[in-house]
């Protein structure tokens, strides 16, 4: 279709494996033997749903800045889908064997056209190199007492993390899990959470069955096309929303690209304000923007925004124009090797759990929890978002019904569909969720999320910021549960989605 369509020439990843955050690298670093560079590429990807012929299969299209196409180009996409009457197809091309790299042309009807088979592996892995102390990771990773887990769910990110994790920072093979390919991930769903990530979790010591009688110090995992991650200490598991926190506060000291400050740091809407008080405490520019890393992209672009990230398991910086699984690892490791660079040889290493309650204690604590209700049934969906928007035209009714549910959560002081207007191009994006913001810095948030392809997924996000030193450590459910009852009870999930509990639990 690209030959029949005069594209000059593609590039394609060996055995066609890219990872998302490697395609946005690709399309910003690579210079192909005539000097040309890309001007956009195409993802097939099932992203972190499971994958294979009969389940989830996606088209994305990444723009000549290496971040997702923009609203304004999907849209001009989903317009010419409802007009389109024909395609085009170069038939008698001949097929390229894509476990070969090299460069093979043919005479296209359009002309000449190449066709590009490149190591999945080298730009990304020599960008990484210029970002981290690679030297210190390599340290780490030596030392008797430091012990690390990397899960890839048979994703793409296995054809990284033997590279990277292997072969340049010295870790052992076998603290490599799922690290092989599969087209529909080994029939498992590769979305990094204490639910999918099974193996890891028990691993990591957080499992129902605590098999491992020592844990490693450091755990992670990736999604199907590499570009989410999950961050585990030993029997302890970091918030998407702490992790996006921590590696901004500690950037500029463990991080030799960030060596010369931060430009500004943004996480999505649904996120804890976990980041908001690092921001604030650091003096750096914020942005709040709804759920979609080409909300970053803008920021990035016009050089206001450095690092940044979603509840979702993303994290990223604005070393490409994607969220990026691996080096949300390497820069937790880049802290861990800082905290330690004078300890490596002392009785007991600052761990992931040391890191986080540290952070705690200087920031404050954002207990916050996440509910998904996967594969319901939309119309019931729609119905308790347009009721949930409908009860906001009177915060007094809904105090009323929160007081009668739990007398010990406070008011609501302001309640909204969030709306975004972008700093950058001046877009407006409406409909982004619904929030209801409480007097003690509280929230609940609901979303109707789109990146499945059965029915509608219901997001809960309930948060609670604790700045008392004598109640960081409680646990998140204990403390967040008077919340929760308020939140399925002031929506009335069950009623609206015939669902009882969540698929999911983050």
């Amino acid at each position: 279709m690209a030959a029949a369509n005069g594209v000059r020439r593609i590039w394609v990843g060996q055995h066609g494996l890219l990872s998302t955050p490697a395609v946005s690298a690709v399309i910003r670093e690579r210079i192909g033997h005539d000097g040309s560079k890309a001007s956009g590429a195409f993802i097939l990807t099932a992203s972190h749903n499971p994958g294979g012929p009969h389940e989830d299969f996606g088209i994305k299209y990444n723009m000549e800045n290496g971040g997702p196409a923009p609203e304004g180009i999907t849209d001009s996409i989903y317009s010419n889908t409802t007009t389109i009457k024909e395609y085009l197809i170069a038939e008698g091309l001949p097929d390229v064997d894509i476990s070969q790299i090299g460069l093979t042309s043919f005479g296209g009807p359009e002309g000449q056209f190449d066709v590009d088979v490149f190591d999945s592996a080298s730009d990304y892995v020599k960008l990484m190199k210029s970002i981290f102390d690679f030297h210190s990771i390599r340290n780490l990773l030596s030392s008797p007492k430091f012990s690390f887990c990397y899960d890839a769910l048979h994703g793409v990110a296995g054809a990284y993390a033997k590279r990277i994790f292997v072969e340049e920072l010295g870790a052992q093979e076998n603290s490599l899990l799922n690290c092989v390919p599969k087209e529909d991930f080994g029939g498992g769903h590769p979305d990094p959470n204490l639910t999918y990530a099974k193996e890891l979790v028990d691993c990591m010591g957080l499992g129902k069955t605590n098999m491992e009688q020592d844990p490693p110090e450091f755990g992670a995992a990736a999604d199907g096309d590499a570009d989410r991650n999950m961050v585990l200490g030993k029997r302890f598991f970091v918030t998407p929303s702490d992790s996006v926190a921590i590696i901004a506060a500690n950037a500029v000291q463990s991080i030799p690209y960030f060596s010369g400050g931060l430009k500004g740091v943004a996480r999505s809407m649904p996120t804890s304000a976990a980041l908001d008080v690092v921001a604030k405490n650091l003096n750096l520019k914020f942005f709040e923007v709804p759920t979609g890393w080409k909300f970053f992209g803008n920021l990035m672009d016009a050089g206001m925004c450095s690092v940044c990230g979603e509840e979702s398991f993303g994290t990223g910086s604005d070393h490409i124009r994607e969220k990026d699984g691996i080096w949300a690892v390497l820069a937790w490791l880049s802290i861990i090797a800082y905290k330690n660079k004078d300890n490596l040889e002392g009785d007991k290493l600052v761990s992931v759990e040391d890191i986080v309650r540290q952070h705690w204690a200087t920031y404050g604590r954002h207990y916050y929890t996440r509910y998904d209700y996967e594969n319901v049934d939309a119309g019931g969906a729609k119905e308790l978002m347009a009721y949930l928007v409908k009860l906001q035209s009177s915060l007094s009714e809904v105090n009323n019904i929160i007081k009668g549910i739990r007398s010990d959560v406070s008011n609501v002081v302001n309640a909204d569909e969030f709306e975004y207007k972008d700093p950058v191009d001046g877009s407006i994006s409406k409909h982004q969720g619904i929030r209801y913001l409480f007097e003690d810095g509280s929230r609940l948030v609901f979303r109707l999320s789109g990146t499945g392809s059965e029915g509608a997924t219901i997001r809960l996000y309930i948060e609670q910021y604790e700045k008392d030193q004598s109640k960081i450590g409680r646990d998140s459910q204990d403390a967040l549960a008077p919340l929760v009852e308020v939140a399925l009870k002031l929506s009335k999930m069950q009623e609206f989605t015939g669902r009882s509990a969540p698929t999911v639990i983050t």
